[in-house]
């Protein structure tokens, strides 16, 4: 879900998460796009718990995932502090 009145939002573009086509658009983050496409878990613990946005400004890590970009290796970051590419593929470490 998101905010449709009165907001600007970037350049429409689609990203890949676990394989899934997941809309978004240019200049939001990557938590905010797996919010929006319902994905509220984006990892599971060490005891299989699932873990998600909870900070939202980099400081708790219960938003790693892991993200590759054309061009680049892949690497975990914060997905709240993240800003969606084009082309970008994010594997959740969920174990379900």
């Amino acid at each position: 879900m998101r905010i449709e009145d009165s907001v600007t939002r970037g350049p429409g573009l689609d990203i890949l998460v676990d394989g899934r086509v997941v809309p978004a658009f240019g200049g939001e983050t990557l938590a905010t796009t797996l919010i929006a496409a319902g994905i509220s878990a984006f990892r599971d613990d060490s005891r299989d718990r699932p873990r998600g946005l909870f900070c939202n400004m980099g400081t708790c890590c219960e938003c790693f995932v892991r993200v590759t970009v054309p061009g680049r290796a892949a690497r975990d970051v914060r997905a709240c502090l993240t800003l969606v590419a084009a082309g970008m593929a994010v594997e959740l470490a969920r174990h379900d």
